[in-house]
């Protein structure tokens, strides 16, 4: 596999070829210097001080030029959070904390490339990867105080769409759970879980895709959350859960205006955290105030909350996580709940 190595410390290059030699072509990318040629295949590997916005600066055109790169691995030493957060915003799909981790992950991408092209390399599976871009573009637009690109929404939704129908839920779940992380790997797997749903109930194309939007657009507040409650390795104290129940208004606030946008799609951001009991937030509406996509979707998110890995806990089990869904009566609509059993249970 080919491997761009991009770092501003020269004296990293030998150590990286000796780990990934022979197995893997090493193409050296120094900052303030150059590489040798892009193709259109690959894994991208950065080693850069995020700290200093003149490396930051100096790296963004060169990751525009590897930007066709489907896995972008991100080396950020102790996982400093503002420098994680950082990484995701320049487009990374996984961030490490030794460079020994991301040999790790490219042995790791090889195999499973050659495995799903079965014996083509030229044609390693992208979904998730470019998912996790357009994801990243949309987070970064919003922390930048720029709006939200409605493009990138549609081709993160279409990408996912195409990949669960073509490989199944299953395998979108453990793709993504394999390879990210953190905000970007929730909103990945509830995209999957409302697409899958929406596909087993036998919705039309237009209806999946209108779910999925939802479904990916539904946690863009978040982008305006401060990192330190966002990502804190730990659950959330009285205080901080406050500040995180503001982000599903902070995320209708910031696509209102978005050209294209839909009503029912400003709907299902606002009101995904909303029970039927009325005991849901932001708006405490209840029972039939609460449209179908926002129930379907919903159940997708508290679903795949349960399976994704959280850093004070390890992901919950598909079965346990079903019989966590059927044991909030009067706040899920239960012939839905009942619906989703196959897409919880199927493997």
């Amino acid at each position: 596999m080919l491997v761009y190595f991009i770092t501003d410390e020269p004296t990293k290059l030998p150590a990286i070829r000796a780990m990934l030699g022979p197995q893997h072509d090493v193409v050296p990318w120094l900052l303030g210097g150059g590489g040798a040629y892009v193709a259109s295949r690959g894994v991208l590997m950065v080693d850069v001080d995020l700290r200093q916005m003149m490396r930051v600066d100096q790296l963004k055109p060169i990751l525009q030029q590897l930007d066709s790169t489907p896995e972008k691995l991100f080396v950020v030493h102790n996982l400093a959070r503002s420098m994680v957060a950082q990484a995701y915003a320049l487009g990374a799909t996984s961030v490490v904390s030794r460079p020994k981790e991301a040999i790790v992950k490219i042995t790791e991408i090889a195999e499973a490339a050659k495995a799903s092209a079965q014996g083509d390399p030229e044609n390693p599976p992208s979904g998730t990867a470019d998912s996790a871009a357009a994801f990243g573009s949309m987070f970064s637009a919003v922390r930048g105080g720029r709006p939200v690109n409605f493009t990138d929404a549609l081709r993160a939704t279409s990408q996912v769409v195409d990949r669960v129908k073509q490989n199944g839920l299953t395998t979108w779940l453990d793709e993504v759970r394999r390879y990210h992380e953190g905000t970007f790997q929730h909103c990945l797997l509830v995209t999957g879980v409302a697409v899958g749903f929406g596909i087993e109930t036998g919705f039309s194309d237009k209806d999946v895709s209108r779910l999925g939007l939802a479904a990916t657009l539904h946690d863009i507040g978040k982008a305006r959350i401060p990192i330190a409650v966002l990502d804190k390795p730990g659950r959330l104290d009285p205080a901080e859960d406050e500040v995180m129940k503001r982000h599903p208004v902070i995320g209708y606030d910031l696509l209102k205006d978005v050209s294209g946008m839909t009503p029912e799609i400003l709907d299902g951001v606002r009101h995904h955290h909303e029970y039927l009991d009325g005991s849901g937030y932001p708006d405490g509406l209840s029972g039939s105030e609460i449209s179908d996509l926002v129930r379907l979707l919903t159940i997708s998110d508290i679903f795949a909350a349960l399976i994704e890995a959280r850093p004070y806990r390890p992901p919950m089990p598909r079965p346990a996580a079903y019989e966590v869904l059927c044991g909030m009566g009067g706040k899920l609509e239960a012939p839905l709940v009942k619906a989703f059993r196959k897409v919880a249970m199927s493997r």
